[in-house]
């Protein structure tokens, strides 16, 4: 009697394992004549939560993405068995309703023909209305049908280093791409087209990458602060891209719409030591608040007209040689120097024939030396 007890309790518990691990099998409560599906299989698939970081991403996207558009320019090359037409994908945004579109200088550049098309891919032929070649920028236009949406212009010079950003374009020819990522560093110079030095550039960690040359770089708030222009190493992204301030646009639509002829940026004529303060502009015999100390002073600049001076001597500061005996430039405009990127940043906001206004301190004595601005770069 104990063994049939123990065989029948034993097949029982057999039979509701078997029932309750396969998937696809449901069994009859006691008492019940309605199924009950298996433990192992819930009911009803829930979505997971957006957090509201995601839902921020997902904001950003909507109210930006049919502001972006896609550039293609038709360039007209030479090859051994003559001429022929190759293609530039590059991106866009539009920055006005009547439909002014700003973009990169090397998307537009060399061009045959270009064609602007909207993200519900109405094309158009665009025109340039104007470039800057300095901060590889290019301002275009196409005459739309309608009135179009566009980006609000934000502050660069706001931006801090671990701010969220948002970068939507068409990289490698897929369009309405988002990336999202931080400010990575600020002030970087790097070597643009035609060996053409950038300086003040904006690096992120968010994916850039080929044909997202032009697009914007957003805030959170879906603010443009950068235009992006250029990636670290020629295979694509690794984490490592760059984006022009979008206040150097600024300056350039100014000019524009104040009637003004846009003249090439301004050059100061000057090649920096670097940003010092604290102990090591103490220890140089320099004001601990510090500034940009100059290293040299080109020729015929700017800078050496207004009586600017550079190292005259060197010292040995830790592990390195200084150059020392230049000025130190202590605040531009009356706005007190805090980078080494201060110089780049003044600049860009002026044109050639403005007077910039360098407070320096030299021999002791803290003075007040006005430049005026030259057209050529001379650094």
């Amino acid at each position: 009697m104990r063994f049939r007890t123990l065989l029948l309790a034993a097949l029982l518990a057999g039979g509701f394992i078997y029932l309750t691990t396969r998937p696809d099998v449901s069994f009859t409560a006691p008492f019940s004549s309605h199924p009950v599906p298996s433990w192992s299989e819930p009911i009803v698939a829930h979505s997971a939560t957006l957090t509201p970081d995601e839902q921020n991403n997902i904001d950003v996207y909507k109210s930006n993405k049919d502001s972006v558009v896609y550039i293609t320019s038709t360039v007209i090359q030479r090859g051994f068995f003559g001429n022929y037409q190759s293609q530039n994908l590059g991106s866009g945004f539009l920055i006005s309703a009547d439909g002014q579109i700003l973009t990169n200088n090397h998307v537009v550049s060399g061009s045959a023909g270009l064609q602007v098309t909207l993200p519900d891919q109405t094309e158009y032929k665009a025109e340039i209305l104007d470039r800057d070649q300095v901060n590889d920028l290019a301002l275009i236009r196409i005459t739309p049908k309608k009135k179009l949406s566009f980006l609000r212009l934000g502050d660069s010079d706001g931006v801090q280093v671990g701010q969220k950003v948002l970068a939507i374009g068409q990289p490698l020819g897929l369009d309405g791409t988002l990336t999202v990522g931080v400010i990575s560093s600020l002030h970087r110079d790097i070597e643009g087209e035609n060996n053409r030095r950038l300086e003040g550039m904006i690096q992120t960690d968010a994916a850039i990458n080929p044909g997202n040359s032009g697009g914007p770089l957003l805030d959170s708030s879906g603010n443009v602060i950068g235009i992006n222009t250029a990636i670290y190493g020629p295979n694509g992204n690794i984490g490592i891209g760059f984006a022009m301030p979008i206040n150097r646009a600024k300056n350039m639509l100014e000019a524009i719409r104040s009637g003004k002829k846009v003249l090439p940026a301004g050059h100061l004529g000057v090649l920096p030591v670097g940003y010092v303060t604290g102990d090591i502009a103490e220890e140089l015999r320099l004001p601990t608040a510090g500034g940009i100390l100059v290293s040299q002073v080109t020729a015929n600049s700017p800078a050496q007209k207004a009586g600017l001076r550079g190292a005259n001597r060197e010292v040995i500061v830790g592990n390195y040689r200084v150059p020392v005996g230049g000025d130190l430039i202590m605040a531009i405009d009356g706005k007190t120097v805090k980078n080494q990127g201060a110089i780049t940043q003044a600049i860009a906001t002026k044109h050639a024939g403005d007077v910039m206004t360098l407070t320096i301190f030299r021999d002791g004595k803290t003075m007040d030396v006005k430049v005026t601005l030259g057209e050529e770069e001379t650094f």
